[in-house]
């Protein structure tokens, strides 16, 4: 398909305007979501002696794919797609604590370890919803702002700069939470830190792919929405600006 001329949309075209593409993208960034909470999160791993959760490596993916949907789709689009996200990972929650809970059959062994590995943990599960909602919706609403300031130009500072205080609040709710008077307030407080240097790192590092996406997008869907007097709140109707 040959690119077209792009077309400056504000906020209120944007978000009621069909696009080809961003089923697809909020599908992506849903699945990226689920997965890396799901299968990354209860392994740790150990590489050159630091242990984490190996669903680090994963779960800033989902923070591109939202920089992608607030610069190419706008905030209005970016926020239903948070919204689905959430949503999802409360019936992901749901369905892992009523399937755990059902009784095993008696010819089947595996219990054990199928609530080692989906039984959640109801105090590890809120936390991870709290941080990912409000983590998202600061990283979405920086973006759409810094966008509208660098009139466009400078894509890197401000899917890095997005992502610095998006994961600085994801971090800064879910760690307190999810163990705050289980482990040391110090360990807490360098965990904290540690994991979100490594998110934020690994966001620079995915910028050229960032840059790829965002221009394809751009180039199939012939838009580039601003969020000019967009209406910010977590809570508007889906298309409300």
């Amino acid at each position: 398909m040959s690119e077209q001329p792009l077309t400056h949309l504000d906020g209120a075209t944007g978000a009621r305007r069909h696009f080809r593409y961003f089923d697809y993208v909020m599908a992506a960034f849903v699945a990226i979501l689920l997965l890396s909470n799901l299968i990354g999160a209860a392994k740790l791993s150990t590489v050159a002696g630091y242990t984490f959760g190996a669903g680090i490596l994963f779960f800033p993916v989902s923070y591109v794919i939202g920089d992608v949907l607030t610069e190419v789709y706008g905030y209005a689009n970016a926020r239903r797609c948070i919204w689905a996200g959430f949503l999802a990972m409360i019936f992901m929650a749901f369905m892992s604590y009523v399937v755990v809970a059902m009784p095993p059959a008696e010819s089947w062994n595996g219990q054990a370890a199928y609530e080692s590995v989906f039984g959640l943990v109801p105090r590890i599960v809120v936390a991870s919803m709290l941080a990912f909602w409000a983590g998202e919706f600061v990283n979405s609403f920086v973006l759409a702002k810094m966008k509208i300031w660098t009139k466009g130009k400078l894509l890197w500072s401000r899917t890095i700069g997005s992502t610095v205080f998006g994961q600085a609040v994801d971090s800064a709710i879910f760690y307190p939470v999810a163990f705050y008077g289980i482990w040391e307030t110090q360990d807490v407080i360098a965990v904290m830190i540690t994991n979100w240097a490594m998110k934020v790192a690994w966001e620079a590092i995915l910028t050229p792919v960032t840059y790829v996406v965002v221009g394809w997008l751009k180039g199939r869907e012939g838009v580039d929405v601003y969020d000019e007097g967009t209406e910010f709140s977590p809570f508007a109707k889906m298309d409300s600006v």
